[in-house]
């Protein structure tokens, strides 16, 4: 029996129950999440982290909602307020969204019921996710328009350009997994990965450029250029207060763990054990494919907050030449390649074409690599000529007359 014939069968009321456990679950993380990259980021940065409120300081990130909670809520007197009320709720719904259709354990008894954790699973479903989180996007975008302050709205279109454009990056390197799995459903991709290698090794390229627009998407840090504090105060959310920025607080976290969650599930063979492990799987009736599902989720959110504990924010227009100029035409590219290897590996092509191709394949991106490090090295060598250095107009410093200590001038 398929997952989705077997998810068909659920009663209504089991399908609340399991939407009640993903929330709960995703809140919890979420929690767990703020606390656990504060302790992390601290040993990095040789300081001590939250300590004092519950053993270890777990209880710091409940008290600083409960704080939060408490705090007075201030709506601008410029602002739009049912658009700003309405902002950072379309901003969290759609983060929590995105986790209906992604598997986190196999078949498991909820009250004698056989089921998996996964409310539904559509044939779509990679582009049911991809569609909700760009939903996400319009509450940063309405948040920042709605403040009536520059700030804020210079930093909802930051959002919107960055979401933009590394969420076409994003769907592009997805496509080589489509392609590979001969499947868009996430349950499909997770049982294609389950007898053969992980798509991280065997799409690498893919799997490395989805890392990098995981983190552009969410905007994290070295990429969190749409509440950059030095330019823009506190971007799209500053004039956001009390319960209100915590919807924003949660939404960010919450998508983070819904981007780790997908990149699982794509590309590290989703809830499924590592190889040779696979008896676990058995364990605690199914249930132990849980803690292999945030074992790997974990290990995602750790690269996110190793890159925020160790590189400074690019300039917007690095990030975003990056995007448009590097990720989406090695994506491309990678998609002909990954295509053409799957419609030799259909037609039963020798091997020796197979390994002929992918050879001429490694040997043409050396080549141009080569190439592009060796121009690179003569631009660096050449010298200006003299006089050709570039020139900026500088204005004229203003007359300032000058006062007598005495009284007169």
């Amino acid at each position: 029996m398929t997952t989705a014939e077997l998810l068909g069968q659920d009663p209504g009321w089991l399908i609340g129950v399991k939407a009640l456990i993903v929330f709960i679950i995703c809140v919890i993380a979420t929690l767990m999440a703020v606390w656990t990259e504060r302790r992390v980021l601290a040993k990095m940065q040789l300081r001590t982290g939250p300590n004092r409120v519950g053993k270890f300081g777990l209880l710091q990130s409940l008290s600083d909602g409960v704080k939060l909670a408490l705090k007075e809520d201030i709506i601008p007197a410029a602002a739009d307020k049912v658009v700003f009320i309405i902002a950072p709720i379309i901003a969290t719904a759609m983060c929590f969204m995105a986790f209906a259709v992604i598997p986190m354990t196999g078949v498991v008894s909820i009250f004698g019921h056989q089921t998996a954790l996964q409310l539904t699973d559509l044939p779509v479903g990679v582009l049911y996710i991809l569609a909700v989180t760009s939903i996400g996007v319009y509450g940063v975008v309405l948040a920042g328009w709605s403040s009536g302050s520059t700030y804020p709205l210079l930093g909802g279109l930051r959002s919107s350009a960055q979401v933009i454009s590394y969420e076409v990056a994003m769907g592009l390197s997805l496509v080589a997994v489509f392609i590979y799995a001969s499947s868009m459903s996430t349950s499909a991709i997770v049982d294609s990965q389950h007898q053969n290698i992980w798509n991280a090794v065997v799409l690498f390229p893919s799997f490395i450029i989805f890392l990098i627009s995981m983190v552009g998407e969410t905007n994290r840090a070295p990429f969190d250029l749409a509440e950059a504090e030095g330019e823009l105060v506190g971007g799209f959310h500053t004039e956001y207060s009390s319960l209100k920025f915590a919807l924003f607080f949660l939404a960010e976290y919450v998508n983070i763990i819904a981007v780790s969650a997908l990149a699982t599930t794509l590309f590290l063979g989703g809830y499924h054990a590592l190889p040779g492990l696979g008896f676990t799987e058995q364990w605690l009736g199914g249930w132990f494919t849980l803690i292999w599902f945030f074992a790997k989720v974990n290990f995602f959110f750790f690269i996110f907050m190793w890159l925020r504990g160790s590189l400074p924010r690019l300039r917007y227009d690095q990030f975003m030449k990056f995007g448009w100029k590097v990720l989406i035409p090695v994506s491309i590219i990678w998609i002909l390649i990954v295509a053409t290897l799957r419609v030799l590996q259909q037609e039963q092509a020798p091997r020796s074409v197979v390994l002929a191709f992918a050879a001429g394949v490694v040997i043409i991106v050396m080549a141009l690599s080569s190439l592009f490090e060796r121009k690179k090295d003569q631009l660096r060598s050449t010298p200006l000529p003299e006089g050709d250095a570039p020139s900026f107009p500088v204005p004229a410093l203003p007359q300032v007359q000058s006062i007598n200590v005495t009284g007169g001038k």
